[in-house]
């Protein structure tokens, strides 16, 4: 009995995420179409978006390969399967054991493979230019978020996420400056990652500044609905990454009862709520840097993370 209420629960964050990811993008909208007095487009638009793009044929190119074909859903299982290992309203689930943090970046590192490789494969010169700069984003991105997982599991003790999220909650951790250059540097490597502003524009389609776009161009149909949802789960990892690393407030422990879960469940809606509506202010105050700056952008990324480590560990040995 125990275990089917295990396997319940981590099916309940699995379903959870996926539900919540396109709600989530419909409320950045929202906000950022209020902040300029602007009506805006439904909460519930992105999923009819995705129900559209479902019911259409998916046109491919003559020359693409099964490659270009078979990328969409491998996208949109690693970032499913990545957005499900993080803590949501619980901790200490039953997949908890594999909810590694290393194991998190190894999978969003696949998913943006296949993106990459996607877009290259039909030969055009946008998917080239959206490629290239996505890997330029990662070369960048990835160590960032391993020095901040560094600095993690040197006050954790591990980069387990079922570990890290009961440390800061339960255990006297502090203020820390260390903590605070993590924090600000994996705010702006999800900003990288998501292609949001000021890095990329989610809803442009101009050729010089497309990142994300540019190599989805070529999809259309339930191809680019699996691309779509794929975005939008990975928006939701790192707001749920960001909120069980830092802000674990109100998240059950493990083995808990139907109570702590709907606490957990609540709290976990009012951090994704304020990281939305946050995300929305963020985008409509600041303007889109030139593509030229954004290794600046990520290399004071990777500073702060290394400046964390370095700091704490320093800390810790006197």
């Amino acid at each position: 009995m125990a275990l089917i209420d295990d396997l319940f629960v981590q099916g309940l964050q699995m379903v959870l995420v996926l539900a919540v990811a396109p709600l989530l993008t419909g409320l950045v909208r929202k906000v950022k179409a209020r902040i300029l007095r602007r009506r805006g487009p439904p909460l519930l638009q992105p999923y009819l978006d995705l129900l559209r793009l479902i019911r259409k044929e998916a046109v491919v190119a003559e020359n693409a390969s099964w490659l270009f074909r078979a990328a969409p859903y491998a996208i949109f299982a690693a970032t499913w399967v990545a957005a499900a290992l993080v803590p949501t309203f619980a901790s200490g689930l039953l997949f908890s054991w594999s909810a590694d943090v290393i194991a998190i970046v190894a999978l969003l590192g696949s998913a943006r493979f296949f993106l990459t490789l996607a877009g290259m494969d039909v030969g055009t010169s946008f998917g080239g230019i959206g490629s290239s700069r996505e890997v330029m984003i990662a070369s960048l991105a990835e160590p960032t978020m391993l020095m901040v997982v560094f600095t993690l599991s040197l006050l954790a003790h591990s980069t387990q996420l079922a570990t890290i999220p009961q440390v800061f909650d339960f255990s006297q951790v502090g203020l820390r400056i260390s903590l605070g250059m993590a924090m600000i540097a994996l705010i702006l490597v999800a900003l990288a990652e998501n292609a949001r502003i000021p890095i990329d524009n989610p809803t442009t389609h101009l050729e010089l500044t497309m990142i994300h776009e540019a190599m989805v161009l070529e999809y259309s149909g339930r191809h680019l609905a699996m691309i779509e949802i794929g975005a939008q789960l990975k928006l939701v990892l790192y707001l749920s990454l960001i909120g069980a690393m830092f802000l674990p407030v109100g998240m059950a422990g493990p083995y808990a009862g139907a109570g702590a879960y709907l606490v957990g469940l609540g709290s976990y809606l009012a951090r994704l709520f304020a990281g939305g509506v946050l995300l929305g202010l963020f985008e409509v105050s600041i303007a889109k840097m030139r593509v030229f700056r954004v290794p600046e952008f990520l290399g004071a990324a990777l500073m702060l993370g290394f400046l964390a480590t370095l700091l704490l560990f320093v800390s810790r040995g006197l």
